[in-house]
């Protein structure tokens, strides 16, 4: 981009600043960093205003949805009428589902209960029940741009142990959104996220994380927790990124379902939580997109 660019012309994110005042400050600043062996974010990956606009008026229309769902969430309703809600609602609001034939995914959202750590499938033989504790992960298209947001969910009565890990795991995903900034790495939110997951006896998953998001449902970068301080991509203004933890009662170890090859389980049965939002990095820090 920079090749193409007076110092004085007009920058082209869409900030309305000269060049010299914006992205050449951030690519020289990218350069140094590059030269001392850290890893860069491609060019292609920060993404314009335009864009970032795009993405906030996704992310909009994914936060009404989970806001819608909520009230739905009751003991007896299978995942699968919550699918057909999300799927109804989506369509009611102008967005497509993303997850719907993602990879051969069959349904509108993902609904994880108790020791199903992520990508549980609606069906309409699996009923929420009192007790039960339920991740729902939406991701949306609007208008060509991706967004992605999951909550925890209680369902009546859930013990004080289900409860403690709910939250948690929520603010697991906080203090590591707190580390998101620019020229911080990756690492700093994974360190951050799996401190206090540990200090509080839990365990983080190691094989699936968060990741970049905009103009693709999945983009770079891989967002690890149970990463460095220090270490992993560094973080540049206009970077879009979901902050997600997911936090097990028990061990890290998790397994996919061989027969439906989606739905991820604790390998020790025990509960997980996970929250998850999108994240932009700005150039005083962050701003959580799907708030």
């Amino acid at each position: 981009m920079s090749d193409k660019q007076g110092r004085n012309d007009t920058c082209w994110c869409g900030s309305g600043r000269k060049y010299k005042k914006c992205h050449a400050l951030i690519e020289e600043q990218m350069a140094i960093y590059r030269s001392k062996g850290c890893e860069v974010p491609h060019p292609g990956l920060l993404k314009t205003q335009q864009q970032i606009q795009g993405i906030r008026d996704s992310s909009k229309l994914n936060i009404a949805l989970l806001d819608f769902i909520g009230d739905y969430v009751v003991d007896g309703v299978t995942t699968e009428e919550l699918d057909r809600l999300i799927h109804e609602k989506t369509k009611e609001f102008g967005g497509i589902p993303a997850t719907l034939n993602y990879n051969g995914y069959p349904k509108s959202v993902c609904i994880s209960i108790n020791d199903v750590v992520c990508h549980g499938i609606p069906s309409d033989r699996v009923i929420l029940r009192n007790g039960d504790i339920a991740n729902i992960d939406v991701s949306t298209i609007y208008n060509g741009f991706f967004s992605d947001s999951s909550r925890m969910f209680c369902v009546g009565e859930v013990s004080s142990e289900k409860q403690r890990l709910v939250d948690v795991a929520k603010e697991c995903m906080e203090l590591g959104i707190e580390q998101v900034k620019p020229w911080g790495f990756l690492g700093d939110i994974g360190q951050a996220a799996n401190d206090h997951a540990r200090k509080n006896g839990y365990s983080v998953v190691r094989e699936i994380g968060g990741h970049g998001i905009g103009l693709q449902f999945h983009e770079d970068p891989w967002v690890s927790y149970v990463s460095k301080r220090g270490t992993g991509m560094l973080l540049v203004p206009g970077l879009v990124f979901t902050v997600e933890p997911m936090v097990n009662m028990g061990k890290s170890d998790v397994s996919t379902n061989e027969s439906d090859s989606w739905t991820v389980y604790t390998v020790d049965g025990k509960p997980s939580a996970q929250w998850e939002k999108t994240v932009l990095v700005t150039e005083t820090g962050h701003e959580i997109l799907t708030y």
